[in-house]
């Protein structure tokens, strides 16, 4: 549409003006770094900001610019950018040494706090990243049902490797995957049970987040706990992201148990980490104490620093009582953004729950990716832009992940900068949508 294209454009224009700098070093990195850069998803046209400082819930980038940061590294930036608990406790690791070859009390406290938190998970091994959690999570499953098909959702984020926007990932690893529709109970079901006595496990994200932060209805999420028992797959729970919400995860809100649950981002205090854990039974199989144990290698699983890290930010900081504060605090922001939005008349709705948030242009909630319209898509880099330029660095699909150093007038800046581009843009937005 020729006056959406205008306003983009237009916006554009002015970020390029604005952000000389970024532009010149994203164009210097084209050298060495195809496009610039090493993580797709911080890629977005003119080009991406760089950023040079951190602190609290705040960056700055290298034309001096300050944003209240809600990419939150994509809910691995829980804990903000300088949290005095947590940065001591890696100085302290690394006078204590750095690569240790052997374990250590930091990794033993984690799984400690980790497994006596969510339900799902009685024993648990550590790895690098959610990417990496859920590969062990599939392997796992894979051998111990000695099956081969796993069911995975569209529009669902597993890591670099296991992702399926639009239907199977030409770069996704060769696993026999059977795509179903999030949040459709009956339709799953019926995949699930032609999948039979072939299937392995059944992976989910309870909120699915890269398809637009929607939360999985508690009907849904049940028919997969029963219906995977009753042919005998295990259920995988993502909760890479997830667990951040309430003390227990999602698992723990709903009274979900899974076989395996995976974890990673805040769980190393934003340091690099992820995690596999489920039932004893299961994990038993990891034991090298026992004959015909599997064996799980990775040479920074137990990344001292990542450890120390996690354990100060798991124990000192994001107790169960501050997750369940801290999840009240953020819905209440969802909330309000919503009512905003009503009191506008806007179509544009905050879905997810808590602290992950994603802004549609719908004026109800998105319960299915099939209900994210073409003209919702094609919105969403003016809103991006504009957000940025006001200071507000958001993900550019329209993701918002709240973290525990913003204040309330993080807050409400980031909720006039939405009723700014509100107020600007509303005619355009409702224009687009009607155009389909």
């Amino acid at each position: 549409m020729e006056s959406l294209n205008r306003a983009i454009e237009d916006a554009r224009m002015r970020y390029v003006s604005a952000n000389p700098l970024s532009m010149t070093a994203d164009k210097s990195a084209e050298r060495y770094l195809p496009g610039g850069n090493t993580r797709t998803v911080l890629h977005y046209s003119p080009f991406p900001l760089t950023m040079v400082a951190g602190e609290g819930a705040e960056l700055v980038d290298l034309d001096g610019h300050c944003y209240v940061d809600f990419v939150g590294e994509y809910s691995a930036g829980l804990f903000g950018h300088s949290d005095e608990i947590i940065k001591s406790a890696v100085h302290k690791a690394l006078d204590t040494g750095i690569a240790i070859g052997g374990p250590t009390a930091y990794e033993r406290e984690l799984a400690e706090l980790l497994c006596t938190r969510f339900p799902g998970i009685d024993q648990i091994r550590f790895c690098n990243s959610g990417t990496e959690a859920n590969i062990w999570a599939l392997t796992t499953a894979r051998l111990v049902t000695g099956r081969s098909k796993f069911v995975a959702f569209r529009g669902a984020y597993h890591g670099g490797i296991i992702k399926f926007p639009d239907g199977p990932c030409s770069l996704n690893i060769p696993f026999d995957f059977i795509l179903a529709d999030y949040n459709d109970t009956e339709g799953a079901e019926e995949v699930i049970r032609n999948a039979g006595d072939e299937l392995a496990a059944v992976i989910v994200e309870p909120i699915l987040g890269a398809g637009g932060n929607i939360p999985g209805n508690r009907k849904f999420l049940e028919m997969l706990r029963q219906v995977t028992r009753e042919v005998g797959a295990l259920l995988i729970f993502d909760e890479v992201k997830t667990a951040r919400i309430g003390p227990a995860g999602t698992q723990g809100m709903l009274g979900i148990k899974p076989e395996l649950t995976t974890l990673g981002k805040f769980i190393g205090g934003g340091l690099t980490t992820g995690a596999f854990g489920g039932s004893a039974e299961v994990m038993a199989h990891f034991n090298p104490k026992l004959e015909g144990n599997w064996n799980h290698a990775g040479t920074f699983n137990n990344n001292t620093c990542s450890m120390a890290a996690g354990c100060a930010a798991m124990s000192k900081i994001y107790t169960p009582q501050r997750a369940a504060e801290f999840f009240e605090r953020s819905e209440a922001f969802r909330i309000s953004l919503n009512e905003m939005f009503a009191a506008k008349a806007v179509p544009m709705y905050a879905n997810g729950m808590g602290s992950i948030i994603a802004i549609h242009f719908s004026r109800k909630p998105t319960k299915r990716t099939a209900d994210i319209s073409a003209g919702c898509r094609s919105l969403r880099p003016l809103l991006h832009m504009e957000l940025l330029l006001d200071g507000v660095l958001v993900c550019s699909r329209g993701d918002l992940f709240l973290s525990l150093p913003m204040t309330e007038k993080h807050l409400s800046g980031a909720k006039h900068a939405l009723e700014k581009f509100v107020d600007r843009h509303k005619p355009l937005i409702t224009e687009v949508l009607a155009a389909g």
